[in-house]
């Protein structure tokens, strides 16, 4: 990528006003349309997109007066929307490689190691490592679940990435919370905090309905109808889940959620692997969109998601890494093929998901879960300029002949040159520029003594 800029003034003075114009590259608007640009060109100022086209309308932009213009040079790459990880648990990257192929994971070794291990200086040391893997992976925009909420918006915020962030509730002793239940009162706290932010959108997260109660999960709904927020959970996901849930309630995890009425627009349902005709039918009437996190399910063999009628039901679907302990990597690239070739595998069909739908999952997709879509996920004038430009001179890209494909079977994260997030560059020429990416892995790093001698104890 390059870049250079020109400095247009009036009267000798600095106008504060700036343009920039990312041309030479092809455009993947993924609006209603699904407009493809060959040689096109986007303008943004400040963050806001204000001209998506083709190379000749530039002339506008730069022959105008008052305003400082910056150009980037795609270099015939692919610039798409930044992409969006519907689902995670960002500060969970220390415990990254631990107990990966072990028998009940969560509750012999995470839930331990959260108890011993987890405060604010570690949560916020690994969402700050979390979100530069998401960030030079073309991840502009991710909602996660944990503790200490707080550090993570934070660490957002110093990077310049954009956060649905979302404190954890469950039934006992939390990091952050010596009582039960202790995440509502610190929801409470951290959504007033950050409610008006313009890169952070605070919201609550029940962790499942196996770890909360009746009443948890009904205070929860208040809280995100009170402030208007997004509330995610963890649905039908394991086995054990939903046959507590069978002989508790004598329905299904979905339908259980529904009798409590707490279902509507601003649920995230992450996961919702163990659900049948009737629980997709109530998640399409109550709005929920849904966090498909193909790479953490099939590696904890927890099934496959029936997205393909979820979709056909018009139910939203994004795409989700999981945690870092879990799906172990953070990129979304790498979601987008896997979830297109295990579903022609289980489906046994090879036409199904064609690319073209699996970028819009990681794209507008997501960004319609997570109730965004007015502001991301496209390419289009009056958006947020969060943009993601793959490069097409490394071996594995060319040929290319269906950009889509490109994007999902060809490249991956190392593929990310520039990215963009609310208007500024935070990646350039695939290197982190909105924080020092050496202090924060030697951070991470230096968590690492401590936490192999605790698992060794589990």
């Amino acid at each position: 990528m390059y870049v250079h800029s020109l400095l247009l003034q009036v009267g000798g003075f600095k106008m504060k006003k700036k343009i920039t114009i990312v041309e030479n590259t092809t455009v993947i608007t993924m609006n209603e349309n699904r407009d493809i640009i060959e040689n096109g060109v986007v303008v943004f100022e400040e963050n806001k997109i204000i001209y998506v086209g083709d190379n000749k309308g530039k002339e506008n932009f730069i022959n105008k007066d008052n305003y400082e213009v910056e150009i980037i040079d795609g270099e015939e790459g692919i610039l798409m929307p930044g992409m969006i990880n519907c689902h995670t648990h960002a500060s969970m990257i220390p415990f990254r490689s631990l107990a990966d192929d072990y028998k009940d994971r969560l509750k012999r070794y995470l839930f331990p190691l959260e108890q011993k291990l987890v405060d604010e200086n570690l949560t916020y040391i690994g969402a700050k490592y979390a979100i530069a893997e998401m960030l030079l992976g073309g991840v502009t925009t991710f909602c996660d679940m944990y503790y200490f909420e707080d550090e993570v918006a934070k660490a957002s915020k110093e990077l310049n990435m954009r956060g649905v962030l979302c404190e954890t509730i469950v039934n006992f002793s939390a990091p952050d919370a010596k009582e039960p239940f202790g995440g509502l009162d610190y929801s409470r706290k951290f959504i007033e905090k950050w409610k008006n932010d313009s890169l952070i959108i605070p919201g609550i997260a029940p962790h499942a309905p196996y770890t909360n109660s009746d009443e948890s999960l009904k205070e929860a709904y208040e809280i995100s109808k009170k402030y208007n927020v997004p509330m995610t959970m963890h649905v039908a996901e394991m086995d054990y889940e939903f046959k507590e849930c069978i002989e508790k309630h004598g329905m299904t995890p979905v339908q259980y959620l529904n009798k409590l009425g707490i279902l509507d627009s601003n649920f995230i349902s992450a996961h919702t692997v163990l659900v049948n005709d009737e629980d997709i039918k109530i998640l399409k009437d109550k709005g929920v969109g849904v966090s498909h996190n193909i790479g953490a399910n099939a590696k904890g063999a927890k099934g496959v998601a029936p997205i393909i009628k979820m979709k056909e039901e018009g139910i939203n679907i994004g795409l989700g890494t999981d945690g870092p302990m879990s799906g172990n990597t953070l990129d979304v690239i790498g979601q987008m093929v896997q979830v297109g070739k295990i579903h022609k595998l289980f489906n046994n069909d090879r036409t199904i998901l064609p690319s073209i739908e699996l970028v819009e999952m990681a794209t507008i997709g997501g960004a319609k879960v997570l109730g965004l879509d007015k502001e991301v996920g496209s390419i289009e004038v009056g958006k947020k300029a969060d943009l993601a430009l793959i490069e097409t001179k490394s071996v594995n890209m060319q040929p290319i002949y269906d950009y889509y494909a490109a994007i999902v079977y060809s490249a991956n994260a190392s593929n990310i040159d520039t990215v963009i997030v609310d208007g500024k560059v935070v990646v350039k020429n695939k290197k982190l520029i909105s924080g020092d990416f050496t202090e924060i892995r030697n951070n991470l790093l230096g968590l690492k003594d401590k936490i192999n001698k605790i698992a060794k104890e589990l």
